[in-house]
């Protein structure tokens, strides 16, 4: 970003005088008292593993600084322990010590010293029994069952200990030059792990009714503002929808929230537990899904809320506050996507915005093999620091073959950097593989990043030619300096006898409706394309994107009238599959086990409601008139299909290298013509980000 463009975004964002033209509330300041906020866009938490990496202080201070030039009006860091026992892991990010606070400088310096008008919070996050280690802490000593360590059950002593750990940490952070604080209670950490008779098994003062399962929640609360004082934003994050069937009643969310509000600044509202089966954050999930959730608690208090999950883009944002549904609107992973998210909507450049697609592959799964975070659609993402992208002083003539994602990324690149790019496909529209996964029911989003390629290339000059399966000659006869391979993948043949019978179908002509297919079908592979292939078939035709009633009908929850948990009592319906579906896999290990962390599940219960069979262990024998023959745990089985989708795997597409090196020239192959494993969009955009850089 230009130092014209930051300073346009300091002095109009914070100009309550002239409403924006196209988004007068989202541009809005909002008073908070003692100090105010130049917009109502939030970056909201999400820990990266920055905190715990070398030099992780210094690349959080480029990560958020980078937000902070980009328009944001107030930044949350991701989640650091008050002690401990309540970090995630052994050694994980804490603030409990004047060494540790000395740290946090880095950041609060850094993000001040980009733009003074933004607000930047750190996150307090007490791990409560999800901390993988055995000093874990709950008000009982009940398992979780996604932790493999039993918590130790906190005494009486104890639990005001970690109150008081919480109040220290708020008071670290303001010395470490924060902003304000934000407490998570929520999630299923360790406050919001005293709410629920599920995890608060006491029967002394802390367990029981609910009022004294909420009293350890309202005793942080009141304990941090009394050591941060009143000058001091404090937003506190409640669990506003567990989604579990034990989880907290919508009069217990009010009953709480109104006593919290007498000592946070802002109330944030959370719609989940690990814990919970119902996606809130995956691409399936529609737009803005919860917000009413927050608006329906807005009505009942004196302070502002923010509202999050699956808001991605600043017109959605502005509709959400539009309709009273929030005071602010927490968007974290659309700042990983675009850093500059907030001051391209304020110019008008919304088709610039790299749009978070809700794919969880580099942000959340990540997080959750403790891995550092990064963005599929945007690799610098907390790597700003090593991925950096500079103006070469040796300006060349580049040909890219192949406009896939992997393609798509390099050009791009280079063409910012000043390079000449040509960029060549074979079809008749830029994306190869991302159309397909767009017709995938709940992929519509991937859509996006090719609206986003798209305008990228008009804006950086490339010379796109379309319809065009270019020849090595016809590079070498155009004199280019670099070659780039981005020709992808074809889709493997297994060898298996009758493969080429009339019932076999490839995944690709099945997701492209070019061949009919039948009611009774088995699709061999069980990996990401067999998984689409499955809930591409099991529904009617093409995609069309779920509303939100259409989401809470399939996955069993009530927004409006809110059950315990938002889920009690309510069962998920989806509509039935027009065939009958066997998804086989080799493997003896589970069907979809090496699916995304944060998603596979959520496709494995989708498809199992759907009625698709899922068979692991299986040897393919044949392919012949009475449909798949296999044998399964030692025992022959023919399975009567229609027809048979295969999903195998792919082969790299070098054929283009293969003629260059024949002429004695070189090329660099990228993306899936490189490595072809399950189409991985996240390495090959990353990878030719990386290439692109260096040339």
């Amino acid at each position: 970003m230009t130092q014209q463009a930051s300073n346009l975004c300091t002095s109009l964002c914070t100009s309550g005088d002239t409403p924006h033209d196209t988004y007068p509330r989202l541009f809005t300041p909002l008073d908070l008292g003692h100090t105010q906020l130049r917009n109502r866009i939030l970056m909201g938490s999400m820990h990266t593993f920055l905190e715990e990496a070398p030099n992780g202080f210094e690349r959080m201070a480029t990560y958020f600084s980078e937000r902070a030039k980009g328009g944001v009006g107030m930044i949350i860091t991701g989640g650091f322990a008050p002690n401990e026992e309540g970090a995630g892991f052994t050694g994980g990010s804490k603030l409990s010590t004047q060494e540790e606070c000395e740290q946090h400088r880095i950041i609060t310096d850094a993000v001040h010293a980009a733009d003074p008008s933004v607000k930047i919070c750190m996150q307090i996050l007490h791990n409560g029994r999800y901390a993988y280690h055995n000093e874990s802490v709950a008000p009982s000593p009940i398992k979780s069952r996604i932790n493999p360590f039993k918590p130790n059950e906190l005494t009486e002593e104890q639990i005001w200990k970690q109150i008081e750990d919480f109040g220290n940490c708020a008071a670290l952070a303001k010395e470490a030059g924060y902003d304000g604080i934000e407490i998570i209670g929520s999630a299923g950490y360790l406050i919001s792990e005293f709410l629920l008779q599920l995890t608060n098994q006491r029967n002394d003062a802390w367990g029981g009714s609910y009022e004294n399962r909420m009293r350890f929640a309202v005793e942080v609360a009141k304990h941090v503002r009394e050591r941060v004082g009143d000058d001091f934003i404090f937003v506190y994050r409640i669990a506003a929808m567990e989604l579990l069937d034990q989880g907290s009643s919508w009069e217990e969310v009010v009953q709480l929230a109104k006593e919290i509000e007498k000592y946070a600044s802002i109330i944030s509202t959370h719609f989940t537990w690990h814990e919970a089966r119902v996606p809130t954050l995956a691409t399936m999930v529609p737009r803005r899904c919860f917000t009413s959730v927050t608006g329906r608690m807005r009505k009942e208090l004196s302070i502002p809320m923010i509202t999050s999950n699956r808001i991605n883009m600043p017109n959605i944002a502005e509709n959400v506050l539009a309709d009273g549904d929030a005071d602010i609107v927490s968007m974290a992973r659309p700042m990983l996507a675009d850093s500059e998210f907030a001051i391209k909507a304020f110019e008008g450049r919304e088709d610039e915005i790299n749009t978070c697609i809700a794919c969880n592959q580099a942000c959340l799964d990540h997080a959750f093999n403790a891995k550092v975070v990064s963005c599929l659609v945007n690799p610098r993402a907390c790597h700003e620091t090593e991925l950096v992208i500079e103006q070469t002083e040796s300006h060349k003539k580049v040909a890219v073959v192949g406009a896939g994602p992997g393609g798509l990324a390099f050009a791009t690149t280079a063409a910012q950097r000043g390079h000449k790019v040509t960029l060549f496909d074979a079809k008749d529209k830029i994306g190869g593989q991302f159309n397909i996964a767009a017709r995938i029911p709940g992929k519509e989003e991937f859509i996006e990043t090719l609206r986003y390629f798209k305008k990228q290339i008009e804006l950086l000059d490339i010379e796109l030619k379309l319809n065009q399966k270019v020849s090595a000659e016809d590079l070498v006869s155009q004199g280019f300096d670099e070659i780039i391979v981005a020709t992808g993948i074809k889709p493997r043949t297994p060898d298996i006898d009758g493969i080429d019978h009339p019932k076999v179908v490839s995944y690709l002509d099945a997701l492209l409706d070019r061949k009919p297919i039948g009611k009774k079908i088995a699709i061999i592979g069980a990996g990401g394309i067999g998984f689409d292939a499955a809930h591409y078939l099991s529904h009617s035709g093409p995609s069309t994107a779920l509303d939100i009633d259409g989401f809470a009908k399939e996955w069993g929850v009530d927004f409006k009238s809110h059950p315990r948990g938002g889920v009690a009592g309510l069962e998920p319906k989806v509509s039935p599959s027009p065939r009958e579906i066997t998804l086989l896999q080799r493997k003896p290990t589970s069907v979809g086990k090496n699916l995304g962390r944060t998603t596979g599940w959520t496709h494995r219960i989708y498809l199992e409601r759907k009625g698709v069979q899922m068979w692991n262990g299986c040897e393919y024998e044949r392919i012949d008139d009475d449909g798949l023959h296999i044998s399964r745990q030692g025992e022959p089985v023919t399975l009567n299909v229609d027809n048979v989708i295969i999903c195998a795997g792919q082969e790299s597409n070098r054929e283009l290298q293969e003629e260059l090196a024949k002429l004695g020239v070189s090329s660099t192959l990228i993306g899936g013509a490189d490595v072809a494993s399950e189409l991985d969009a996240k390495r090959a955009i990353d990878q030719a980000t990386r290439v692109a850089a260096t040339i």
